[in-house]
């Protein structure tokens, strides 16, 4: 008997039909640490500014508020990847979690007085821009996060918990300088992505005039 055009076609004897594994969905561990990480950037704004702004046991709430959000940052991406739970929502949510959480810590400090408004700007402006410069040549490329990239983010964290806290004497000092090692690696990172941008967008338009 024959087999009409929308007939399933005949598996192999003794052998499985192939599934695709299912697509993960949106409520996994690492969309939650995500959301967890959205959610604490009002309650660490609200602990920042408790009481003025400069009781240091509010701030010392308000830093360990910060520093969950920064373990979260550090394992739902890698749970994403491992564990195959890569969803559209993580690949825009995580990188909005991770500016909204920094920029509201730089700019609350530099509201109170206790960090230069020109680190938050220069920090924040490089941010914006590299994250503009990476919609700008998607269509050639993805410029992936390099070490020293990440580097960078691990200090500009670590720098930040520390203005976020009372520190006085030698540690005041001391993430003073880490905060200027971080400056350093924004701008240096920074301009190494540009160079990648710019190489890649030339290679891509190179590839594509040759396929004309």
């Amino acid at each position: 008997m024959t087999k009409g055009p929308g007939a399933p076609a005949a598996a192999h004897p003794g052998r499985p039909a192939a599934a695709l594994p299912p697509a993960p969905g949106v409520w996994n561990i690492a969309n939650v640490l995500t959301m967890v990480r959205l959610l604490l950037v009002p309650v660490f704004v609200a602990l920042l500014f408790a009481d003025g702004g400069h009781d240091p046991k509010w701030r010392s709430v308000a830093w360990a508020s910060f520093a969950i959000a920064m373990i979260t940052d550090l394992f739902d991406g890698e749970l994403a990847r491992r564990k195959g739970l890569v969803t559209d929502f993580g690949k825009i949510a995580d990188p909005i979690a991770d500016k909204a959480i920094m920029g509201a810590a730089l700019i609350g400090l530099s509201v109170l007085g206790d960090l230069p408004w020109w680190v938050t700007v220069v920090i924040l402006a490089r941010e914006l821009g590299i994250t503009l410069m990476r919609f700008w040549v998607i269509r050639f490329g993805v410029i992936p996060a390099s070490r020293g990239g990440k580097l960078k983010t691990l200090t500009q964290g670590i720098a930040v918990g520390m203005y976020v806290l009372d520190l006085h004497g030698w540690l005041a000092t001391g993430r003073a300088v880490l905060m200027g090692l971080a400056v350093l690696l924004t701008v240096g990172t920074a301009l190494d992505y540009v160079g990648q941008a710019l190489r890649l967008r030339r290679e891509g338009m190179a590839a594509e005039h040759a396929d004309r």
